[in-house]
């Protein structure tokens, strides 16, 4: 049994404190008679009284009160396995974690903000299957499809590039992986639409991703894209380990300073040739609206889920039981006729 709002059960207590202040009441009322009135008169004046119908009426109306406490707490009984039927699309977040993320010309960071509107994403889902990919110059499937939304924010959670054997990008890597992902799928013949949104400033340091993408398109998987970055570029910070302190700027074999720059003609030509959209966030306030307004357009699946627990609500047989015992005790008379 598990309780729906356990804080009530603190009530119980209530319960013995009110049958002990009756039994005090009770003992007073009794002193005061004995210490005013005969026994012969004060029979007289409570002519007709009936001790067991008042002593009824009082274990009726604390059993009103004791059930009535257990339905405010919301008992839950019972388990069973239950199929649920649920209607969504099919989607891969495949996220850039390069050290070019790092850039800070859209606030926090490119990387931040990224993960922020995942998250924003995450929030809107219903019924949609979703994972995630990071990639840099490799690429890992981070979290398989799930319609586990809470462990999908866990592993978003701790995406980061210093996770990454590489700091480079490659998009033929993520597509790839991507591929891998969908036909990995056991309802792979599903009606639901596919999904591959890529996540990324644009630059690209592998090899041609063209095949790649032929491979998505052939496989009837849509390509969108959400660039991150200004297109007027701005610098790699640089953090101490532990203390958070900016020690310097990311810099190239020569030594110079790397200025990174939102490569949006990469990330257009993608969406373009896979079907999909190209979206952009150059500033802090800017989100992925566009695309989330997009997603509920695209034909959805259905999907199949299993949940092992369901506890099912009781609160309304304790309502019951209060109603009727609160009942009962109204209509208990404490005096009857004499005969």
């Amino acid at each position: 049994m598990i309780w729906e709002n356990s804080t009530f059960l603190w009530l119980l207590v209530l319960i013995p404190l009110l049958i002990v202040l009756a039994w005090w009441k009770r003992k007073q009322i009794q002193a005061k008679k004995e210490k005013y009135f005969s026994s012969e008169l004060f029979s007289s004046l409570r002519s007709g009284f009936w001790p067991l119908g008042n002593r009824f009426k009082n274990i009726f109306t604390f059993s009103g009160l004791l059930f009535l406490i257990i339905a405010l707490a919301g008992p839950k009984i019972g388990t069973e396995v239950r199929e649920i039927k649920r209607q969504g699309i099919d989607m891969l977040v495949a996220l850039d974690l390069s050290a070019s993320m790092k850039a800070e010309d859209v606030r926090p960071s490119r990387l931040e903000k990224a993960k922020f509107e995942i998250d924003r994403l995450i929030e809107r889902l219903q019924g949609d299957r979703v994972g995630l990919i990071v990639f840099t110059g490799e690429a890992y499937l981070q979290s398989p499809m799930t319609m586990d939304y809470s462990a999908l924010r866990l592993f978003l959670d701790i995406a980061e590039t210093d996770q990454m054997p590489s700091s480079a990008t490659d998009f033929n890597a993520a597509m790839t992986t991507a591929l891998e992902a969908f036909q990995a799928l056991e309802d792979n013949e599903s009606d639901a639409s596919k999904v591959l949104l890529i996540m990324s400033d644009g630059e690209d340091h592998g090899q041609s991703y063209d095949e790649a993408l032929q491979n998505l398109i052939n496989n009837d998987i849509r390509v969108f894209t959400i660039g991150i970055g200004t297109s007027e570029g701005t610098t790699i910070p640089l953090y101490e380990e532990g203390t958070n302190q900016l020690i310097g700027y990311k810099r190239d074999n020569e030594g110079r300073v790397v200025t990174t720059k939102l490569q949006s003609g990469t990330l257009r030509d993608i969406a373009s040739t896979g079907n999909g959209e190209f979206y952009s966030i150059r500033r802090g306030n800017e989100g992925i609206d566009t695309f989330l307004a997009r997603m509920d357009e695209l034909e959805k699946g259905e999907f199949a889920s299993q949940e092992y627990a369901d506890y099912k609500n009781q609160y309304q047989w304790m309502a019951a039981l209060a109603f009727l015992c609160l009942v009962v005790a109204m209509l208990i008379p404490t005096y009857r006729s004499e005969p």
